[in-house]
């Protein structure tokens, strides 16, 4: 008897001419999430099939069902499509499952096949009723037994494995995430994954005013993150000349303004020397001062790229709701502070007024300063290998 997982596709059925590249792309990230596992991987346009030995088959199911692009994942035994060998196996399969009422559902790919799938349903049923004390349920049943009757086999399963839906990551191109350690930031980026674009991170640090702590934090988000992926690069920038120039220089209500647009201006750079065609970031309108339409407004109007805000009209609690789906939320509410909570005026301009906002940054050189810290950027990728949790 053979096992193999059946992989449904996602949102790629929307797809025509383009589907091939889609698929590619799919199949690709699952090797790469599955390149410590000996896997066969066979395709066509419907359906994907990963063989692989017995012993890790459910190990193989898990690191699957993290990949962007899927519908659902199903194990799979697969016999002989004559319907007498097909009638016994399934037989066999659900003698030891509990239920009360079943159905049967068939699908029936193999247009070739003497016999079509409504024809197929009720000889499978009056087997099963024949032989087993239960009911047909059509609408609410206990158990669905799916069949599809494919070109070379017949494949038999039963509980499909819900997955995350999407694109498969890096179909779209890639985008710089700005990560925080805050909540929203890494929802964000999970959310942008999910829209097949492929992340590098920024993290801004300013030291000695943020600690070693609060920079492993931003790095164990990125290492969750980065199961999704396993392409993420975290770019790490000290901010501490420039933030302490503003807290010396700026009337302390337009500070996190002026420390926003800096924070863009930087994050500019950077999306455009890694090839980032957007920015994302984990805003949520009205949450914070800088966040209300004015202040997203003047602050964004610094970038020359695209910005994306993929939480920006969820509330708090669907935020969070979705960060402990992903296993981010315990980390994020770690208490180490980040660079915009630290030096926080007591009563922060909720509309800025960009003419003032022009004025004050006359009043700092930010593009020496921004030079010099865009040409000493600490990059980290061996997520795998540190264990950043461990130093939290």
């Amino acid at each position: 008897m053979e096992k193999v997982i059946l992989v449904k596709y996602g949102e790629l059925t929307t797809k025509k001419d383009n589907r091939k590249e889609f698929i590619k792309v799919l199949k690709n990230n699952i090797l790469k999430q599955l390149r410590n596992y000996n896997v066969t991987i066979k395709y066509d346009m419907s359906r994907m099939y990963i063989y692989t030995n017995e012993i890790d088959l459910d190990s193989v199911l898990n690191k699957v069902k993290n990949v962007f692009g899927l519908h659902a994942i199903v194990l799979c035994e697969i016999v002989e499509s004559d319907i007498e060998i097909v009638k016994y196996k399934v037989l066999e399969l659900i003698k030891n499952k509990s239920f009360k009422t079943f159905k049967v559902n068939t699908k029936r790919s193999n247009k070739n096949y003497p016999i079509n799938s409504q024809e197929y349903n009720k000889i499978m049923g009056s087997f099963i009723l024949s032989k087993i004390d239960t009911k047909v349920d059509v609408h609410k049943p206990e158990l669905i037994i799916d069949i599809e009757i494919r070109i070379d086999k017949t494949y038999i399963y039963f509980n499909e494995i819900p997955c995350l839906g999407g694109y498969p990551v890096g179909i779209q191109g890639k985008g710089l995430l700005m990560l925080s350690g805050g909540i929203d930031s890494p929802v964000a980026g999970y959310l942008a994954l999910k829209r097949g674009i492929s992340i590098e991170c920024l993290y801004f640090e300013s030291p000695p005013h943020t600690s070693i702590e609060a920079k492993n934090k931003v790095t164990e988000l990125a290492h969750i993150l980065n199961e999704y992926s396993l392409n993420i690069k975290l770019h790490v920038i000290s901010l501490t000349e420039i933030q302490e120039a503003i807290y010396k220089n700026i009337p302390d209500t337009y500070m996190i303004t002026i420390l926003r647009r800096m924070m863009y201006r930087i994050a500019n750079i950077v999306a455009k020397k890694r090839n980032c065609k957007i920015i994302i970031n984990g805003e949520s309108i009205g949450q914070v001062a800088s966040q209300t339409l004015t202040s997203i407004n003047v602050i964004g109007s610094v970038s020359t790229m695209q910005i994306i805000r993929p939480v920006a009209c969820f509330d708090k609690l669907e935020i969070i709701d979705i960060a402990k789906k992903i296993k981010t939320y315990e980390t994020s509410i770690l208490p180490y502070e980040d660079c915009c909570t630290i030096f926080v005026p007591k009563h922060p301009v909720i509309n800025p007024d960009l003419n003032k906002v022009l004025e004050y940054e006359k009043l700092i050189d930010y593009d020496d300063m921004i030079y010099r810290a865009t040409k000493n950027i600490e990059v980290i990728t061996d997520f795998n290998e540190k264990k950043y949790k461990d130093l939290l």
